[in-house]
């Protein structure tokens, strides 16, 4: 059972103040959306779990199965099992997923990031390939590289299907697909949360949550927590917009 908690967090970016005291909660086997309109704290937040560097925590902590996990390194960060896919992907000029999966799975077993590695690990990445609606391909096509948005977004969630993490943060993953592709996503991100998996998905839109229901909805807005509920909150944005939390006084 793995659980992600955050805690009263503030957080600065270049000397502005962009996390407010949030917190949140998500554990294995649940769906916690993160919503709110753009420049809310979002992908901030998704950052600063992660452990990039820019992002100054000014108070508060991030726990991992109790564990404060602030004071260690991304790589220390994913190592015990959290993930992030991003918002924008960036390309990766001479990597490829295979090689990719192959290094973090040497690296988690303590051997050189350039063995050989599970002879069965082309398979899964093939598998995961499939599920997400795309050719074998991509196995070997350097990461991102002339990629779709919507290509990007479908190969991160085929890494989140390849390496298992506990913790699975998600920002903006529905972004640059279509209505095809993001039921496609929405079915493994359903099968992650069957399979165990702690997820964090983060939008600003409610369409994903038409094909997987979220357990619990949290909404950002200007770094602060101003609404949390279940999916009907989802939605009752995706029918009135952000609007009704300010007339609310929310």
């Amino acid at each position: 059972m793995a659980t992600l908690e955050v805690r009263d967090l503030v957080v600065s970016v270049e000397g502005r103040q962009v996390l407010k005291g949030v917190s949140l909660r998500v554990s294995s086997g649940e769906v916690h959306a993160l919503m709110g309109p753009n420049g809310s704290g979002k992908s901030t937040l998704a950052y600063t779990i992660a452990g990039r560097p820019g992002y100054t925590v000014e108070s508060g902590v991030i726990l991992l199965n109790g564990e404060n996990i602030l004071e260690l390194e991304p790589e220390e960060r994913a190592l015990k099992g959290i993930f992030l896919g991003f918002q924008e992907p960036p390309p990766l000029p001479g990597v490829r997923l295979l090689s990719l999966v192959n290094a973090v799975y040497n690296k988690k077993k303590g051997l050189p990031i350039t063995s050989q590695g599970d002879p069965l690990l082309y398979k899964k990445v093939i598998q995961a390939l499939q599920e997400v609606g795309l050719t074998p391909v991509y196995a070997t096509r350097e990461l991102n590289v002339g990629f779709s948005g919507g290509e990007k977004k479908r190969v991160e969630v085929a890494q989140a299907l390849i390496l298992e993490p506990e913790v699975i943060v998600l920002d903006e993953p529905d972004s640059g697909l279509d209505a095809d592709g993001v039921r496609k996503v929405a079915e493994i991100i359903d099968k992650l949360r069957k399979n165990g998996k702690a997820l964090l998905v983060i939008t600003h839109y409610a369409r994903l949550f038409r094909f997987v229901e979220p357990d619990v909805v949290t909404v950002l807005s200007g770094g602060k927590v101003v609404a949390r509920g279940g999916a009907e909150l989802a939605r009752r944005i995706e029918s009135e917009g952000y609007k009704f939390l300010n007339e609310s006084g929310g």
